[in-house]
Protein backbone atom coordinates (compact mmCIF):
# COMPACT_ATOMS: atom_id res chain seq x y z
CA UNK A 1 0.00 0.00 0.00
CA UNK A 2 2.99 2.32 0.44
CA UNK A 3 3.30 2.80 -3.31
CA UNK A 4 -0.38 3.46 -3.98
CA UNK A 5 -0.69 6.75 -5.93
CA UNK A 6 -3.74 7.99 -4.03
CA UNK A 7 -2.16 7.67 -0.57
CA UNK A 8 1.00 9.35 -1.80
CA UNK A 9 -1.01 12.18 -3.34
CA UNK A 10 -3.05 12.70 -0.17
CA UNK A 11 0.10 12.83 1.93
CA UNK A 12 1.61 15.37 -0.47
CA UNK A 13 -1.52 17.52 -0.38
CA UNK A 14 -1.55 17.45 3.42
CA UNK A 15 2.08 18.54 3.51
CA UNK A 16 1.55 21.22 0.89
CA UNK A 17 -1.40 22.77 2.76
CA UNK A 18 0.87 23.40 5.73
CA UNK A 19 3.16 25.62 3.66
CA UNK A 20 2.86 29.43 3.40
CA UNK A 21 2.08 29.09 -0.31
CA UNK A 22 -1.34 27.68 0.61
CA UNK A 23 -2.19 31.01 2.22
CA UNK A 24 -1.20 32.77 -1.01
CA UNK A 25 -3.59 30.50 -2.92
CA UNK A 26 -6.35 31.42 -0.47
CA UNK A 27 -5.57 35.12 -0.90
CA UNK A 28 -5.57 34.81 -4.70
CA UNK A 29 -8.88 32.93 -4.55
CA UNK A 30 -10.42 35.69 -2.42
CA UNK A 31 -9.14 38.42 -4.76
CA UNK A 32 -10.51 36.62 -7.84
CA UNK A 33 -13.82 36.17 -6.07
CA UNK A 34 -14.01 39.89 -5.28
CA UNK A 35 -12.99 40.93 -8.80
CA UNK A 36 -15.15 38.55 -10.82
CA UNK A 37 -18.24 37.95 -8.67
CA UNK A 38 -18.49 40.57 -5.94
CA UNK A 39 -22.27 40.13 -5.58
CA UNK A 40 -21.93 36.55 -4.39
CA UNK A 41 -19.36 37.45 -1.73
CA UNK A 42 -21.87 37.87 1.08
CA UNK A 43 -21.60 36.60 4.63
CA UNK A 44 -21.76 33.01 3.36
CA UNK A 45 -18.76 33.67 1.14
CA UNK A 46 -16.89 35.34 3.99
CA UNK A 47 -17.63 32.35 6.21
CA UNK A 48 -16.29 30.05 3.50
CA UNK A 49 -13.05 32.03 3.24
CA UNK A 50 -12.65 32.18 7.02
CA UNK A 51 -13.28 28.44 7.34
CA UNK A 52 -10.65 27.75 4.71
CA UNK A 53 -8.20 30.10 6.45
CA UNK A 54 -8.78 28.49 9.85
CA UNK A 55 -8.27 25.05 8.31
CA UNK A 56 -4.92 26.20 6.93
CA UNK A 57 -3.92 27.70 10.29
CA UNK A 58 -4.77 24.45 12.08
CA UNK A 59 -2.93 22.38 9.47
CA UNK A 60 0.14 24.63 9.81
CA UNK A 61 0.13 24.40 13.62
CA UNK A 62 -0.22 20.62 13.55
CA UNK A 63 2.56 20.31 10.98
CA UNK A 64 4.85 22.48 13.12
CA UNK A 65 4.12 20.36 16.21
CA UNK A 66 4.67 17.13 14.29
CA UNK A 67 7.97 18.35 12.88
CA UNK A 68 9.14 19.36 16.37
CA UNK A 69 8.23 15.93 17.76
CA UNK A 70 10.02 14.24 14.88
CA UNK A 71 13.14 16.33 15.42
CA UNK A 72 13.19 15.39 19.10
CA UNK A 73 12.64 11.71 18.35
CA UNK A 74 15.30 11.74 15.65
CA UNK A 75 17.79 13.13 18.14
CA UNK A 76 16.87 10.45 20.67
CA UNK A 77 17.19 7.71 18.05
CA UNK A 78 20.58 9.00 16.93
CA UNK A 79 21.81 8.73 20.49
CA UNK A 80 20.63 5.10 20.71
CA UNK A 81 22.81 2.87 18.51
CA UNK A 82 20.38 -0.09 18.53
CA UNK A 83 17.54 1.88 16.89
CA UNK A 84 18.86 1.78 13.30
CA UNK A 85 15.83 0.06 11.69
CA UNK A 86 13.18 2.42 13.06
CA UNK A 87 14.96 5.54 11.82
CA UNK A 88 13.74 4.97 8.23
CA UNK A 89 10.04 4.74 9.14
CA UNK A 90 9.50 8.39 8.16
CA UNK A 91 9.57 7.31 4.52
CA UNK A 92 6.49 5.11 4.98
CA UNK A 93 2.85 6.05 4.45
CA UNK A 94 0.76 6.80 7.57
CA UNK A 95 -1.21 3.55 7.22
CA UNK A 96 2.01 1.51 7.16
CA UNK A 97 3.32 3.32 10.23
CA UNK A 98 0.06 2.52 12.07
CA UNK A 99 0.43 -1.15 11.14
CA UNK A 100 4.01 -1.12 12.44
CA UNK A 101 2.89 0.44 15.73
CA UNK A 102 0.07 -2.10 16.09
CA UNK A 103 2.49 -5.01 15.53
CA UNK A 104 4.90 -3.62 18.14
CA UNK A 105 2.12 -3.03 20.68
CA UNK A 106 0.79 -6.56 20.25
CA UNK A 107 4.30 -7.97 20.65
CA UNK A 108 4.88 -6.15 23.97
Amino acid sequence: MANHPITGALTSIGTWTSRPAAFLVLLAYAIFWIVFDRQSLNWHGAATLLTWAMTLFIQRAEHRDTQAIHAKLDEMLRSNNSASTITRIDDEEPEDIEKHRDRKQQGD
